[in-house]
C-alpha cells in the first residue's frame, strides 16, 4: 500500500508534465494534440476570418478521419479557434491564452497587424506559427525561427501591382490611400516603390483607418490632383464603400487594390461600382491550383463560398502535420526542427520555406471585376 501511494503521485506528475509540456491530453482513443487557429471571427472582417478557420478545420477533420499516428501512438487533432477581432492588443491576449491552453502550434493570425505582435509570444513560448494570410514583410524579418507563412509577401505583391499599374493600366498619375495597418501601409509602401520605379508619378499619399467608412474628404482632395489611378492598401470593409464614393464624387480614376479587396464581399459591398476594379491575390486562381477544383468542391459543400485564404489555411495545417510526422512527435521543438525541411505538394501549390520562413516562389494573380464577379487577368511569377 505504501509503495502504491508513492507511485501514483509520481505517475500523475509524469502525466501532467506530458500534457502541459507538449500540448497533449490522453484519452482512450489516444493523445489529443491541440492546435490554435486565430482570425477575426467578429466585426467587419468576420467573413474572411471564418474562411481561414474553416480552411484549417477542413484539414483537421480530414486528417482525423484518415487517422494519424506519431511515434507509434494514435493521436487526434483538436483545433482551438480564437477571435482576435483584427485588433493587435486582442491578438496578444488570445496568443497568450492559446499558449496557456497548451497548443503545440498556431495557424494564424489572419492580419499582418495581429500576426506580428502575436508572433513574439509564440516565439518566446517556442511554438510554431504558420500564417495563411499575413503578407507584411516585417513578420518574417524579425528573425523568429517560429514564424512561417504559406503565402507570398507584400514585397512580391506590391512589386507586381506597381508594375501592372504603370505598364498594363497605363497609369501616369497615381494617388495612394492606406489604412495604416501593418498590412495596408506595408503593401502601399511596396506598391509606391514599384510604381515609381516603373515611371509612375505619385500625386497624393493619404491615409485612413481600418474602421472608417466615409472617405469623401480624402477623395475630394485627391480629385483635385486628377489621378489616373487610386491604389488602396486595406481591406474590403473600407474598399467597398470607397469604390461607391469614388463614383458618387465623379472620380474617373481606376481603383486598384491587393488581396484585401479581392474577395466576394468587396463586390457585394461596392455593388455595380465594383465594375472595372482591379485587385491582386498572392498565389494562383483557385481553379488553377493543383488541388483547387477538388478543394473548392469539398469546402463549398461544407462551408459555402470561398472568400480568399481558405486553401492556404488548409495547406498550413497539412504542412504542420507533415513536420510532425517526420519528427514522430508533436513536441514544438521537434516540429520546429523539421519545418524548414518542408517540401509538400499542397492544394495551393508547392509548400516550401526559405531561411526566413517565407514561402518560396510566390506567384501573384491580378483580377478585374467584370459582370459582377472577379475575372482573372494574368498571373505573375
Amino acid at each position: 500500500m505504501k509503495s502504491s501511494m508513492i507511485l501514483v503521485p509520481a505517475l500523475v506528475l509524469a502525466l501532467a508534465v506530458s500534457v502541459g509540456g507538449c500540448g497533449k491530453k490522453e484519452t482512450a482513443g489516444g493523445d489529443v494534440i491541440k492546435i490554435g487557429s486565430v482570425a477575426p471571427l467578429t466585426g467587419p472582417q468576420t467573413h474572411i476570418g471564418k474562411d481561414n478557420e474553416n480552411g484549417a478545420r477542413l484539414a483537421v477533420d480530414e486528417i482525423n478521419a484518415k487517422g494519424l499516428e506519431l511515434g507509434g501512438r494514435k493521436v487526434k487533432l483538436e483545433l482551438l479557434g480564437e477571435d482576435d477581432q483584427a485588433e493587435p492588443k486582442t491578438a496578444t491576449i488570445v496568443a497568450q491564452k492559446l499558449v496557456d491552453a497548451g497548443v503545440v502550434a498556431v495557424i494564424g493570425h489572419l492580419n499582418s497587424g495581429t500576426t506580428i505582435p502575436a508572433s513574439k509570444i509564440y516565439h518566446d513560448a517556442g511554438i510554431p506559427q504558420i500564417s495563411p494570410s499575413a503578407t507584411a514583410v516585417a513578420y518574417t524579418a524579425q528573425g523568429y525561427k517560429t514564424a512561417y507563412r504559406v503565402m507570398a509577401n507584400d514585397a512580391q505583391q506590391g512589386k507586381a501591382l506597381g508594375q501592372f499599374a504603370v505598364s498594363k493600366l497605363a497609369a501616369k498619375k497615381i494617388a495612394i490611400i492606406d489604412d495604416r495597418t501593418a498590412y495596408g501601409q506595408g503593401l502601399a509602401d511596396e506598391f509606391e516603390k514599384a510604381a515609381r520605379a516603373a515611371g509612375g508619378e505619385i500625386v497624393a499619399r493619404e491615409f485612413t483607418n481600418d474602421r472608417a467608412t466615409d472617405f469623401s474628404a480624402i477623395l475630394t482632395s485627391i480629385k483635385g490632383k486628377a489621378p489616373d489611378l487610386i491604389f488602396f492598401g486595406g481591406m474590403d470593409p473600407q474598399g467597398g464603400p470607397m469604390a461607391k464614393q469614388m463614383k458618387s464624387l465623379g472620380l474617373t480614376a481606376r481603383l486598384l487594390g491587393g488581396d484585401g479587396l479581392q474577395n466576394v464581399n468587396f463586390v457585394k459591398l461596392a455593388g455595380s461600382d465594383a465594375e472595372g476594379v482591379v485587385a491582386s491575390s498572392p498565389g494562383l486562381p483557385i481553379d488553377s491550383m493543383p488541388g483547387g477544383p477538388e478543394f473548392r468542391k469539398k469546402f463549398e459543400a461544407k462551408y459555402g463560398v470561398i472568400q480568399v485564404y481558405a486553401p492556404y489555411a488548409y495547406d498550413a495545417v497539412y504542412a504542420l502535420v507533415d513536420a510532425m510526422k517526420r519528427a514522430g512527435s508533436a513536441e514544438p521543438a521537434k516540429v520546429l526542427a523539421e519545418l524548414p525541411k518542408t517540401d509538400l505538394q499542397g492544394v495551393s501549390g508547392p509548400v516550401k520555406f526559405d531561411d526566413k520562413g517565407d514561402t518560396t516562389g510566390g506567384a501573384v494573380t491580378l483580377y478585374e471585376v467584370k459582370g459582377g464577379a472577379w475575372q482573372v487577368l494574368e498571373t505573375v511569377n
